[in-house]
């Protein structure tokens, strides 16, 4: 609907009326502009999935005299630093980016995330020393927790109830298609080419999604009705009279939420907001307890540690294209077979593969004669644990945290859950050289495998079913209301 269309529907008049006199036409509208809008903010997951990705084509470079643009080839220590300090920036940026999107929107937010990525990638074509890369590798940092935070507010405001599952689940899509993106293009690049490459990316989402509309729970918020009209129009593909059912069930949602101006003391005063944020913050919590950023990170390391006969490089970009796939397939089944059962799936799958990866290193840490047959075992291990990782423990945490919260500590929660996330990221990347020295590669993937044992019995006994639920309705089942 473009502006002159709007115009002739006198939004605020016809509110009004319509309000007044409880009358909405029923319209079928489009999912087509939901889900324009949802893939092109997504892009912002792709400039997320490039810095995660980043270290594992990258660390080769840095250790080659002929490839590296640093004057000294890092140290053990400073290439943990390397692979980590992003997730120490992550976990510092959702209390800055919570409080920007309550007052600059989510739209602005997320087009003024894409600065520290662009600030980062050329502080990474300039670099000659490994401070700078410290230094850049902490903006990504700030930039990937902007987004992670902002973003799923985002998708939760402008996705209707039956889409809201599979545009929160592309977030780990895009993610995943950002990893691969490096994978493939790393290996078989110049050092300053890769840096290029991602550096193109957030130009091209600035680009697109200033075009794309600001939340209608946003701008109700802010009490421009007339604004969060025409969102909600250009979102749903129908007119001012077809959107009026779901305008009043938002406004309903937002202004009883923001009555009293939410504070962490709100969030932890209300039992559904408690019960939410023990069910968000612990399963994005088991999300990195699973070892997937050690997986990330250390691809192509773990891969030439199997003596496999397939280069690293290329099992690198298999078990990416395997990340895309399977993160293609979840939204497509998540809103019809519902979040809990996937999650337990994935679980599941996690715990098998990461016990058959720990015994291929046990048997070669014992030299196993049989070793030298089971080249195949870790390949077809990490390619198991991805698939099921991308389809379940990937995206859902992050679409959950986008439904459970009302509006008025919506910020403040997921500011809390995405730092937990970063939290657990950081100590796991710092510390995991150290833990797999002391206990050997066996027993760092058995432990991962007992923590996603864990996380099944998390998932059974806790996880809420949203599936088909409008936000109301979340909320009126958290606190115990039929």
């Amino acid at each position: 609907m473009n502006p002159a269309e709007l115009n002739q529907y006198q939004p605020v008049a016809t509110f009004e009326k319509l309000e007044s006199s409880h009358f909405y036409k029923m319209e079928k509208g489009s999912p087509s502009r939901q889900f324009m809008a949802g893939i092109i903010v997504n892009l912002a997951s792709v400039m997320v999935g490039t810095s995660l990705g980043w270290t594992s084509p990258i660390a080769p470079k840095f250790a080659s005299k002929d490839d590296t643009p640093l004057d000294t080839i890092p140290t053990t220590s400073e290439s943990s630093w390397i692979a980590s300090l992003t997730a120490l920036g992550a976990l510092i940026a959702p209390f800055l980016a919570g409080p920007s999107a309550e007052r600059f929107g989510r739209k602005l937010t997320l087009l003024g995330s894409s600065a520290f990525f662009i600030l980062s990638w050329v502080l990474l074509l300039t670099t000659e020393t490994v401070v700078q890369v410290l230094v850049a590798r902490f903006f990504q940092g700030l930039g990937v927790g902007f987004v992670m935070t902002v973003q799923t507010m985002y998708i939760g405001e402008i996705a209707s109830s039956e889409y809201r599952g599979a545009l929160g689940s592309l977030m780990q899509l895009c993610i995943v298609t950002g990893i691969l993106y490096v994978y493939s293009i790393g290996p078989y690049v110049s050092y300053h080419a890769l840096q290029w490459a991602c550096l193109a990316l957030p130009i091209v989402f600035d680009a697109t999604f200033f075009f794309m509309p600001e939340t209608p729970a946003y701008y109700i918020a802010k009490g421009d009705k007339e604004k969060a009209v025409e969102s909600l129009c250009f979102l749903r593909g129908k007119t001012v009279e077809g959107v009026q059912e779901e305008l009043h069930e938002i406004s309903t949602t937002v202004e009883e939420s923001l009555k009293n101006k939410g504070t962490l003391l709100d969030l932890f005063r209300n039992a559904g907001n408690v019960k939410a944020l023990i069910i968000c913050a612990g399963l994005i919590s088991f999300q990195q307890l699973s070892g997937i950023n050690i997986i990330l990170f250390y691809s192509q390391n773990i891969f030439e540690s199997t003596g496999s006969s397939l280069s690293p490089a290329v099992s690198t970009i298999l078990v990416g294209a395997v990340q895309v796939l399977a993160s293609g397939a979840t939204p497509l089944i998540v809103d019809r077979l519902g979040r809990k059962p996937i999650l337990l799936t994935s679980a599941g799958g996690m715990c098998l593969s990461q016990g058959t990866m720990g015994l291929y290193f046990f048997l070669k840490y014992i030299e196993s004669p049989s070793i030298d047959s089971l080249g195949w075992l870790p390949i077809m291990s990490l390619i198991f644990f991805v698939t099921v990782y991308c389809i379940g423990f990937g995206p859902l945490p992050w679409a959950v945290l986008g439904e459970m919260f009302p509006a008025n500590v919506k910020s403040i929660a997921s500011s809390i859950v995405a730092s937990t996330c970063w939290v657990l990221g950081f100590i796991i990347l710092q510390f995991f050289s150290d833990l797999d020295k002391a206990v050997g590669s066996h027993w760092s993937f058995w432990i991962f495998g007992i923590l996603c044992g864990v996380a099944f019995v998390f998932t059974f006994t806790t996880m809420m079913e949203t599936k088909g639920l409008s936000l109301q309705e979340i909320q009126d089942r958290l606190n115990g209301k039929a």
